[in-house]
């Protein structure tokens, strides 16, 4: 696709581009890389914690591994110090400036704009970014490019921003680190946007601070799940606009789908598809239920509470709508048309849903819909039993300033910027 497409002149990988460390694949990648160039394609690299294995070097752990008939075997890994020398003419050898230590460094994407790539793994573990050698790196860069009138683009691997509250509060040490110093200095400096990648979701953050500067975080689901998705982006440094949309494929070429399109065959294989299955394996097969659970769940512990477990997922795959409006009291801001549609639709089918837009973003369920409406409620009826009763553990996941409201609508529609697929904005 992407040698086909001649207006794309540029190709930029943000990072995890193997699985483990294995050294078979980054050399499989490597060639990959090669026929792009042989294209006529510029191609940058970020790389990430994935991409080696720490060996005592950090606290990165990862160790690749073939599988075989009784387990796993270790294999060749690409250690944390031979990534620059092995990407090197994916960036630093075309580029205006290198941070050795980290591997970051800077490229003239055309006249008028750069791209800096930021390389964030930082220890590998806790911390993924860059220390204070890197950060005033980074800050001349961003002098070197005002002094010759450049835009600047930025590009790492973790966020900068957290797709959902809720990811921030759990999963502090999965963005990016230092990133509210990033934060400061993107908007000291009117830099309007940073490419991320680690999360596999596809989604489209805006900052803004309390002088009214701001930048957004433009992440982009893996490859690996079913939207399957890539940015394309159109930057034209004489109006200094910037045009952001979204293209993927719907054909695996070479494997046997079984007639499904990419969605259909990779969603069942992602975690909210493994849900997807799970939840009426419970009511229906509990056996079959423990098989596809292993790896997943804790199955031993599963195992124990077999009929409560199972009674519980048959309720659940019959609960309707109109039945979850009782329960958030929500019933009477509904109109009859409204009324009839919750009588007649599954709670757990929105749930599947939700799920199916977690990682691809831009869930449909606006605040006009009666889905909207029955969750908004029960998340409000939620919030007020939590507070009433003082549920610690459920307080303890809730963002300070937050409730169990605002982090329902994240995933229930793009109450963010709208479209977590496309975007227009200036850099001025």
């Amino acid at each position: 696709m992407l040698i086909a497409d001649s207006q794309t002149d540029t190709v930029l990988f943000t990072g995890d581009n193997v699985n483990n460390c294995d050294m078979n694949s980054h050399y499989e990648f490597r060639q990959r890389l090669e026929k792009l160039t042989a294209a006529g394609k510029k191609v940058y690299v970020i790389y990430a914690t994935h991409d080696y294995s720490g060996d005592g070097e950090d606290n990165n752990t990862f160790q690749a591994c073939r599988y075989t008939e009784t387990g796993t075997e270790p294999i060749e890994s690409m250690k944390k110090g031979g990534l620059f020398d092995f990407y090197y003419d994916y960036g630093p050898k075309q580029a205006l400036s290198v941070h050795r230590a980290s591997g970051s460094y800077t490229v003239k994407l055309s006249d008028g704009v750069r791209l800096i790539a930021i390389i964030d793994n930082g220890d590998g573990g806790g911390y993924c970014g860059l220390f204070e050698d890197g950060v005033e790196w980074l800050i001349d860069e961003i002098n070197e490019a005002k002094k010759s009138g450049d835009y600047v683009l930025l590009a790492t691997h973790h966020p900068v921003l957290p797709p959902w509250e809720v990811f921030r509060h759990m999963a502090d040490n999965e963005l990016y680190g230092g990133y509210k110093e990033l934060w400061k200095i993107m908007c000291d400096n009117n830099i309007r946007v940073v490419f991320t990648g680690h999360t596999h979701i596809q989604n489209i953050r805006k900052y803004t601070d309390e002088n009214g500067s701001w930048f957004l975080d433009i992440s982009t689901v893996a490859l690996a799940n079913a939207a399957g998705k890539m940015r394309k982006i159109s930057v034209d440094p004489e109006k200094a606009s910037v045009s952001v949309t979204s293209l993927g494929t719907d054909v695996l070429k070479g494997v046997d789908t079984g007639g499904k399109s990419a969605y259909e065959y990779l969603y069942y294989l992602n975690f909210p598809g493994i849900w997807e299955k799970l939840i009426p394996l419970a009511a229906t097969d509990f056996d079959a239920f423990i098989k596809l659970a292993e790896g997943y769940l804790p199955t031993d512990k599963l195992k124990k509470h077999r009929l409560l477990i199972r009674m519980l997922a048959k309720r659940a795959v019959k609960i309707k709508l109109s039945t979850a409006a009782r329960l958030g009291k929500v019933r009477r801001k509904l109109s009859p048309a409204q009324k009839a549609e919750a009588k007649s639709k599954k709670l757990i089918d929105t749930v599947y849903v939700i799920l199916r837009h977690i990682y691809t973003g831009n869930a449909p369920f606006t605040p006009d819909t009666v889905e909207y409406t029955v969750l908004d409620g029960l998340a409000s009826r939620a919030d007020r039993l939590v507070n009433r009763f003082n549920i610690k553990q459920i307080k303890d996941i809730i963002p300070e300033g937050s409730s169990l409201r605002e982090i329902a609508q994240d995933f229930l529609y793009n109450c963010r910027t709208g479209n977590d697929d496309e975007i227009n904005f200036s850099l001025k």
